[in-house]
């Protein structure tokens, strides 16, 4: 297999597709993840920080890290000599903030990750960032060549791996962005007919499984759908993998008989070996449904694409394609207030935008527009 690393590059975001390279061109991606520079998601930070409160309860501690506050278990370090409320305490973010709660973190670091903390003193706050999606990507790939789009992109990536990066005109053609465009769908065509839906939901994952295509087939109906559902299973635990969806996920096969579901068992398990955070099946329930558990790290994707954040990044995108090459002028975007104020906050997109386009921008917020909705208007 051999694979090249997509990197397309826009204000505040960089949008990262992993492709399989072969003589009929791109087979599918092979993994896709977002890279944020002004809001990295903080997985494998490593911080100064100290202890706001121990919970007996939760068998853990809240420690303050900068502006957040994370959890740390007792079994990753939360309960060693002098760490009461106040003591300071070296920590590396295992676990994204998500889902409306904070960061995970571990107080069990490797002998350099003492050393950094060590030079870095007393004071609390970051002491070292954690590899970014780009470089963490780049890691899983070693041989795959890194197209990017940006001529700043080699400068994000330690020097050992600069070497790797080519500029191109256009990193993402319209094949990958109709793949990437796709991910943000709860919907998924699979082989065999099959479609899939997509619920994320607060506490689980639910998957419904339909065979969407009808089939002009004479074998018995049952040797139908456990074909069709067993051509299925592959490609659906991939779109786990790209769309990121972790937590407990349930699974409702299509049609097929509670007692045949588990004869689906290897074929889940086979595939949930090729996913580098090596998802479980822990069986099936009372009604038949598969039930996975996929370790949350990262945010999902939906998440990322939902936020307001998100919804932002994506508008400056779609605004710098607009005006790229069309200096001197001036655009006003309005945009919901939440949406407004994530933009303020990320001190890398605004920036990023003028410097792209050479187009001054301002920002208004609009309480009439929904959390995530935005309009422009020249200036």
């Amino acid at each position: 297999m051999k694979a090249r690393i997509l990197a397309s590059c826009s204000p505040g975001e960089v949008r990262i597709a992993v492709v399989e390279e072969t003589g009929a061109g791109h087979a599918g991606l092979l993994d896709y993840d977002l890279h944020r520079p002004g809001a990295p998601d903080g997985v494998g930070d490593l911080y100064q920080g100290h202890i706001e409160a121990v919970v007996p309860a939760l068998a853990g501690a809240f420690v303050r890290i900068g502006d957040l506050s994370g959890f740390l278990p007792d079994r990753d370090g939360a309960n060693g000599p002098g760490d009461g409320e106040g003591a300071r305490i070296a920590v590396r973010i295992t676990r994204a903030a998500q889902g409306g709660k904070g960061p995970r973190l571990s107080g069990r670091l490797e002998p350099p990750e003492r050393a950094l903390v060590a030079r870095h003193g007393d004071a609390p706050g970051l002491v070292a960032r954690g590899p970014g999606a780009l470089q963490r990507l780049a890691m899983r790939y070693p041989e795959a060549p890194i197209l990017a789009d940006a001529a700043g992109m080699a400068a994000a990536l330690p020097a050992a791996l600069r070497e790797r990066v080519r500029l191109v005109p256009r990193a993402f053609d319209d094949d990958v962005e109709d793949r990437a465009e796709q991910l943000a769908r709860p919907e998924v065509d699979l082989p065999g007919g099959m479609r899939a839906s997509i619920q994320p939901t607060a506490a689980l994952v639910a998957i419904d499984m339909d065979l969407a295509a009808g089939t002009a087939e004479r074998r018995p109906k049952q040797t139908v759908q456990f074909a069709a559902n067993r051509a299925a299973i592959a490609p659906l635990l991939h779109q786990l993998r790209l769309r990121n969806l972790s937590g407990a996920i349930l699974i409702d096969l299509a049609g097929l008989a509670a007692r045949k579901r588990s004869a689906l068992a290897p074929e889940i398990t086979a595939a949930l070996q090729r996913d580098p955070l090596q998802p479980r099946l822990l069986g099936f329930t009372a009604l038949g449904f598969a039930e996975l558990l996929r370790p949350r790290v990262h945010p999902p994707l939906h998440e990322l694409l939902q936020s307001p954040h998100g919804a932002g990044l994506a508008a400056l995108r779609r605004v710098a394609g607009q005006v790229h090459h069309r200096p001197g002028r001036a655009i006003n975007l309005r945009g919901g207030i939440p949406l407004i104020e994530a933009l303020h906050a990320d001190p890398v997109a605004l920036p990023a935008f003028e410097q792209a386009t050479a187009v001054t921008i301002s920002l208004q917020m609009d309480p009439a527009l929904p959390a995530t909705a935005w309009m422009l208007a020249d200036g």
